[in-house]
């Protein structure tokens, strides 16, 4: 049992609320019934850590919408323009997956302006996160697979414009490859698309990020975090990035639907402390954002995504 001084000095900790998180009620979208997205772990997580006492409601901020400009910086106008006036194409609606609305389009521009103004906390206090986000599936000049806007890649090229960073290092760990983020930066010499990725899964046409990594099927703990150990602190090295953004999904996990690997939750963990210890220790400022999972308990999913708050708390505050 913790004593009170120790109990006192834990919700101090938390209270404080450095640790800054982007959330906002639209995030949880409703969808037809049915639907295969887990959209509902968008409004559990924040219940589940502000009822554990992981974080409290000073470490909640709401996004609100950004400049068109900043979207601008990584998507090519005539889409955006089509996506923002409702006129994509029914063929073009159906590769993002979702029912196009007013609604959706709001939710995905308070996404990505949820992550950039996580690149403004996480350049003050180290890192900071997004509840959802992570939308790495959408290019420059289309939608995918639930993506619409990339998030982190505006954040990216927010901060580059900014002059608030020189380079970029994107560490995608969601266990499908970042294809559209690496088709954004494909010519960008700034930013460093690092996409470690189950072979088999989605996309089955792969782009080519600076650095892909692909696992084969049932890739269990040991070896994932095996080649993660090896190959971030020797990419840090050699890219020497001044902000890094990590997309942390959890369909890595092996009893995710839509994934081919086979970690557990305690590798998923691991995985999450490998990286934010990392980031801390080379003192380089991180933006998290959710990402993917699609385990059939939704539990399961919220659990796993909670973990990497915790340690975030714990890590750097």
């Amino acid at each position: 049992m913790l004593s009170v001084s120790a109990e006192r000095w834990i919700f101090e900790k938390i209270a404080v609320g450095l640790l800054k998180i982007a959330y906002h009620p639209i995030y949880c979208h409703p969808l037809p019934v049915g639907h295969r997205f887990p959209m509902i772990k968008y409004e559990l997580l924040p219940e589940q850590l502000l009822h554990e006492g992981t974080c409290c409601d000073d470490n909640f901020f709401e996004p609100e919408f950004p400049d068109d400009d900043h979207i601008l910086a990584a998507h090519d106008g005539n889409y955006y323009q089509k996506l923002t006036a409702l006129q994509l194409k029914p063929s073009e609606v159906r590769k993002i997956g979702f029912p196009l609305s007013r609604e959706l389009v709001k939710r995905e521009r308070m996404i990505a302006h949820g992550t950039i103004k996580g690149c403004r906390f996480a350049l003050e206090h180290g890192i900071a996160m997004n509840i959802a986000g992570g939308t790495h599936h959408a290019y420059s000049n289309r939608g995918e697979a639930f993506c619409m806007l990339n998030d982190q890649a505006i954040g990216a090229r927010y901060l580059l414009k900014s002059g608030l960073a020189k380079k970029v290092l994107v560490v995608d760990l969601d266990v499908h490859q970042g294809n559209g983020t690496a088709e954004i930066f494909r010519d960008d010499p700034a930013v460093f698309t690092f996409s470690m990725h189950g072979r088999g899964n989605y996309p089955f046409k792969k782009e080519t990020s600076d650095l892909d990594i692909p696992l084969e099927k049932g890739t269990g703990d040991g070896a994932y975090l095996s080649i993660l150990n090896e190959t971030l602190p020797r990419l840090i090295e050699q890219v020497e990035p001044d902000f890094i953004f990590y997309l942390c999904g959890v369909d890595v996990l092996k009893s995710d639907k839509l994934g081919t690997l086979g970690m557990s939750a305690q590798g998923c963990a691991a995985r999450d402390r490998l990286v934010l210890e990392t980031c801390k220790k080379n003192a380089i400022p991180v933006q998290c954002s959710m990402g993917g999972g699609y385990s059939p308990d939704i539990k399961t999913i919220v659990e796993a995504h909670a973990n990497t708050y915790r340690l975030a708390q714990e890590i750097y505050f």
